[in-house]
């Protein structure tokens, strides 16, 4: 019986994929199935993939269409009622398919479920919650309001730590085709406007962010955040609980200072330049624009003089 079906989206990432296979191997749980979707890799990922001799593995092969179409298509292949994904960079504690499953019999109306993850830099990454967000998560229990939570940047699972509901992907939709940027912050938003989310505090997933051909190192601008398009929709269609609409609007400013900040490393100073002209966006938000501003005009046009204000200020945080 395959109780959890795990997607695993697949481009160009040799050096990484078996790793990731191997952390689905070791898990608790054995009655599963991976679908990996090669995205049109053009190194020997899916090589790897076929050294694997397991009749759970299924490796599907398309031309390349972005991450949203590989995992869609994952998910169209998929047997199980509740679907896993996992990045082909990262990996799972050998107790993430049974901390997911128990989340999944304990709140079995929940939308989504998800575990808390580690990175390169920290162990949790609750440890960047505030003491008034960090209140909101539960050590194992329903965010019950999950834009509270996520309105000042607060990520608290990522999409390596995720497991769906076939039957909510079936009424949400899948993924956004076409998106390269946040199209997993769109999905967990569209899921959290209408379900609960069921979390554990517990950490059983690994983030790796510095590797090859990671959709955050991308300098493309980015002209809006796809969630911000969904969420103004929904608002003005009133399809908005009452509850939720002023951490949501707040939310939604985040993302558009986020958008910013990533278009501005991307040559693209537009909405920075908007954002700061805007009454309603926090001073706090407008401090951060101008400092990546001049920062990276500093990076672009003075390289030397920028790398001496990196060795100065990297010499002042080892003192403190």
């Amino acid at each position: 019986m395959v109780k959890v079906s795990v997607v695993i989206p697949l481009y160009n990432k040799e050096p990484h994929i078996k790793r990731a296979l191997h952390s689905v191997y070791n898990q608790t749980i054995q009655e599963f199935e991976v679908i990996v979707v090669n995205d049109g890799s053009t190194d020997k990922s899916a090589q790897v993939v076929k050294s694997f001799c397991d009749s759970r593995v299924k490796l599907i092969h398309q031309e390349n269409a972005g991450v949203s179409v590989a995992r869609n298509r994952g998910i169209n292949e998929s047997k199980s009622e509740l679907i896993a994904f996992l990045d082909a960079d990262d990996e799972w504690m050998p107790n993430y398919l049974e901390t997911i499953l128990r989340l999944r019999e304990n709140y079995p109306h929940a939308g989504l479920y998800a575990t808390s993850m580690k990175n390169e830099y920290i162990d949790n990454m609750l440890v960047k919650l505030e003491e008034e967000s960090r209140n909101l998560v539960p050590k194992e229990g329903l965010l019950l309001n999950y834009f509270k939570i996520y309105k000042e940047g607060n990520a608290i699972f990522g999409a390596s730590s995720v497991a769906i509901p076939r039957k909510v992907f079936l009424e949400i939709g899948g993924f956004q085709a076409g998106i390269w940027w946040g199209e997993d912050i769109d999905m967990w938003g569209r899921i959290a406007l209408k379900y609960p989310i069921a979390y554990s505090s517990q950490v059983c997933a690994i983030y790796y962010q510095n590797v090859a051909n990671s959709a955050v190192e991308r300098k493309k601008p980015v002209k809006v955040h796809h969630f911000v398009k969904t969420t103004r929709e929904a608002l003005e269609l009133g399809r908005v609980p009452h509850e939720f609409v002023n951490d949501l609007k707040e939310y939604i400013k985040f993302l558009e200072m986020f958008t910013a900040k990533h278009d501005i490393k991307a040559g693209d100073r537009d909405l920075a330049l908007k954002l700061l002209a805007r009454s309603d966006i926090k001073l706090a938000y407008k401090k951060k624009l101008l400092r990546i501003i001049i920062s990276t005009s500093i990076k672009n046009n003075f390289p030397n003089l920028a790398e001496h204000i990196t060795i100065i200020s990297s010499r002042q945080k080892k003192k403190s």
